[in-house]
């Protein structure tokens, strides 16, 4: 492969797919022949607003984080994975000496490199191209038989899985969900595997709610419609994945008195009006869900053994296509996890 192709995004609403040089692995790193690329939220904002959250393009990034394929070269020193063998990308380099990484929350590095994240300048270029080089470490083999169209759904279930475990057991709790979008979707998931009671799905479309629906919610419900009966009186955890103000000051009206509620959806760029007094006369416990780290492999068993996400899949675009496949994806109306099909699913190891 003397060249490849990447999806690459200059600013807000300027999208391509362009070729790029294909890179070598050193010492420690491995080539990995993409396979599927999930589209994100987070890549999402990057296309219509050239920013996500508070992370503004500022050269031509690759885009793309939930990425799988199978491994093409192996770097000079590399041991414990195969060419040919299919991985999941954990797309995080943490530094490792810090204080957050040696208190086991590398999650929250201040110097980790995400893929397609314009975090840091130069931008940390991400996983939509064909070949992807990262430490051999990042690339976590898949359990026998684990398709990688199933596995494309690690990185967002590996971000629910660690919001739902930051509320602690939710072990016959009630629960509440804004955002059924596939995050909302997957939180839905682990909530229920984690042995939660009722849970309550809130959104403003249909077509959201039907996704949580198959992901096991109980409750559906319409963001819009305050005065419907369905809604719950409280609460005891509530778990906010929209990204909006409104459903955030939803979960803090709906949770219980000391009730918990994990804000993991990304909220918009600067202040954010929320209902601060109920923090203070419920004595809420708000948390914040960053990404993930050490889950990934334990989210990954689970999607392999327990957890069947295929459900959330509801495109399917060639990289060729990845302006048609971020259009789709920013229609939530009809679509739910969109995937870039960007190598052959059923070729061999590629060198």
């Amino acid at each position: 492969m003397a060249s490849m192709l990447a999806c690459v995004i200059r600013g807000a609403e300027q999208l391509a797919v362009e070729e790029r040089a294909v890179p070598e692995p050193g010492a420690g790193e491995v080539g990995i022949d993409i396979v599927y690329g999930g589209v994100c939220g987070s890549d999402l904002h990057y296309y219509h607003d050239g920013a996500a959250g508070e992370f503004v393009i500022r050269e031509p990034l690759v885009v793309g984080h939930e990425v799988v394929g199978r491994v093409a070269v192996l770097g000079d020193g590399v041991t414990g994975v195969e060419v040919g063998q299919p991985v999941a990308v954990h797309p995080a380099q943490v530094c490792g000496h810090c204080q957050e990484c040696t208190s086991g929350r590398p999650q929250l590095c201040a110097s980790s490199r995400y893929l397609g994240s314009a975090a840091h300048f130069p931008h940390i270029q991400g996983g939509f191209t064909q070949r992807l080089v990262v430490g051999a470490d990042r690339a976590v083999p898949l359990p026998a038989g684990m398709s990688l169209r199933r596995a494309a759904l690690s990185e967002p279930f590996s971000v629910a899985y660690h919001a739902v475990k930051r509320a602690g057991d939710l072990s016959g709790r009630t629960v509440l969900v804004t955002g059924a979008g596939p995050i909302g979707a997957l939180a839905v998931a682990a909530a229920r595997q984690a042995g939660a009671g009722t849970i309550y799905v809130s959104d403003l479309t249909d077509h959201a709610l039907a996704q949580a629906k198959l992901m096991g919610a109980d409750v559906l419900l319409r963001a819009d419609r305050p005065d419907d009966a369905a809604w719950p009186e409280q609460v005891d955890v509530a778990i906010e994945a929209s990204g909006s103000g409104p459903g955030l000051n939803s979960c803090i009206r709906t949770v219980r008195r000391a009730g918990t509620v994990v804000q993991v959806g990304i909220l918009p760029r600067g202040l954010t009006a929320i209902l601060g007094n109920a923090l203070v006369n419920k004595e809420l416990q708000v948390l914040g869900s960053w990404r993930f780290h050490t889950e990934f492999a334990e989210a990954i068993g689970l999607l392999a053994d327990t957890i069947d996400p295929e459900p959330l899949i509801s495109h399917e675009f060639p990289l060729e296509q990845a302006q048609a496949a971020f259009d789709t994806a920013s229609d939530r109306t009809t679509a739910c996890k969109v995937l870039l099909r960007i190598g052959d699913p059923d070729a061999g190891a590629g060198a």
